[in-house]
């Protein structure tokens, strides 16, 4: 072999052999992310398959179920009220044909009695008629001031993000609220304006991190983020029945190289938790367990749950473990059982 071949294939070499050993051991270049959420057990917008998506009822309900953490998205209204509403357009949850942002929110419609699951093709829920209003983030973080919350600030709004930010350091939030959106603008805002609050990969940074991975660069990447949020492409497919092939084929593509316990677990021992959404039938949970993910998040909290105790996921008395590490609710009543973390 002649000299002129030794030496890039002794350089290739090399660093494939550095690179899988920082795979696995990726401390001996990088500090172990820490972060006080180790939420396993996530209600998708408080539970949008067993109560009204995002009204407090539902949030009552997924906690007394043992959920670990609420997944919450937020808006913010024409006189600058941040409320919790996945949609800023009000057609789908009120009926009504306008935008949040274009009204008070003292405007705000009721939501509608019935509304579908969005991740469940076909399934409707009905909600309490006594609770179907659009609540205030802060009312939220009012009731459940313990509770971890996964919270999607879901425009580049410069006002909203400083608001949101804001109040999770004005209630004392920073260790047990995570926030992000798939925009990096809005990520990289959320980093520059309140470092200490743990935040979500964007799209961007995720599709890096992908493709550092299948190169061999994933080890030597630092990322800002704490948590790394992603469906699995194979069950999006069932939720939405799609029909077109292509888009059948790059969910499949996405799921092949994405859910990957080798990834996670690289991720994992550099302290960045993993959850995926929003996965609600038994076969999924399998599946999801079965690659190692941290946390799983469903519109299904009572299903979950009772899934997790019957394949021995979950510890005897984790349920009311959780319960008293927060709060319980009887009949809509706050009853305080525990202390604050």
């Amino acid at each position: 072999m002649s000299a002129a071949l030794i030496v890039p294939l002794s350089l290739v070499g090399g660093y494939a052999v550095l690179s899988v050993v920082l795979l696995r051991f990726p401390l001996l270049i990088h500090r172990k992310k820490q972060t006080k959420i180790n939420a396993r057990l996530i209600a998708h917008r408080g539970g949008a398959g067993e109560h009204l998506e995002n009204t407090i009822t539902a949030y009552k309900h997924a906690m007394n179920s043992g959920m670990d953490m609420l997944e919450i998205d937020c808006q913010i209204t024409k006189d600058k009220k941040i409320v919790v509403s996945h949609d800023d357009h009000l057609e789908r949850v009120t009926g009504v044909d306008k935008f949040i942002s274009e009204l008070d929110f003292e405007e705000l419609p009721l939501i509608t009695q019935s509304l579908p699951v969005h991740f469940c093709k076909g399934q409707t829920v009905c909600g309490s008629a006594s609770d179907r209003k659009i609540p205030l983030l802060q009312e939220v973080f009012e009731t459940f001031p313990s509770v971890p919350i996964n919270l999607d600030i879901k425009r580049d709004d410069d006002e909203l993000i400083h608001k949101v930010l804001d109040m999770i350091i004005e209630y004392k939030r920073e260790e047990i609220t995570v926030v992000g959106n798939f925009s990096e603008s809005v990520v990289q805002k959320c980093h520059k304006r309140a470092p200490q609050i743990p935040t979500i990969m964007s799209m961007k940074t995720a599709f890096k991190m992908l493709g550092a991975f299948y190169v061999g660069l994933l080890p030597f990447l630092d990322f800002e983020e704490e948590f790394l949020e992603i469906p699995m492409g194979r069950e999006l497919i069932k939720s939405f029945d799609l029909q077109k092939r292509w888009q059948k084929a790059l969910l499949w593509m996405l799921d092949f190289l994405l859910i990957n316990s080798v990834l996670f677990r690289h991720l994992q021992r550099r302290g960045i938790k993993v959850y995926v959404w929003v996965l609600n039938y038994e076969t999924q949970w399998d599946r999801a367990m079965s690659k190692g993910v941290d946390g799983i998040m469903t519109d299904y909290p009572v299903k979950l749950a009772e899934y997790m105790r019957e394949k021995g996921h979950w510890q005897d008395g984790q349920s009311q473990q959780n319960s008293d590490n927060y709060h319980t609710f009887d009949n809509g009543v706050e009853q305080q059982t525990g202390t604050s973390k």
